[in-house]
């Protein structure tokens, strides 16, 4: 079921961006925000890999598009981005992310987090669903307001 509700959501976001050109998919919400549509798919490509790849995988990854220098360019570099390959990364994100869920028998399996101090902050596999279903729904919400401000869709 929590498997069912973020593929639910995900679906959501690619709903909410089907049907329009690369520059409406750039377009900035309200000033000083960067966010955008593109932005939003980009920004779930890197919670993707960071959560399911990283956390629960233990892959020694870097993000794709954030760097130290500048932790925001999922949403700030979207005026340069190639928008058909921003999409492919995050769907590719998103099957690698299936592929680690479906590997872990027991929603109770941790995974960790592991800090310079060696601190280490262990997630489970339960949790880490329910949050990836909070942060799409969350961001639904942004992409409900932006296609609206697009073209006046609405709706799921």
């Amino acid at each position: 079921m929590l498997g069912a509700w973020l593929d639910y959501h995900r679906s959501t976001l690619e709903w909410k961006c089907n049907g329009l050109t690369d520059e409406q998919l750039r377009e900035r919400s309200v000033p000083p925000s960067a966010m955008s549509l593109l932005g939003l798919v980009r920004h779930m490509a890197e919670v993707e890999r960071w959560w399911f790849r990283r956390v629960m995988n233990a892959e020694p990854i870097e993000a794709i598009w954030c760097t130290r220098e500048n932790r925001d360019a999922d949403f700030d570099d979207v005026g340069t981005a190639d928008v058909a390959e921003s999409f492919a990364r995050w769907r590719e994100e998103c099957e690698l992310a299936r592929k680690v869920e479906s590997g872990v028998a027991d929603l109770q399996v941790l995974g960790q987090i592991e800090h310079p101090n060696e601190v280490h902050e262990h997630f489970s596999m339960r949790w880490v669903l329910v949050h990836m279903t909070e942060e799409y729904a969350r961001h639904n919400g942004h992409a409900d307001l932006l296609r609206e401000r697009i073209d006046g869709a609405t709706g799921d």
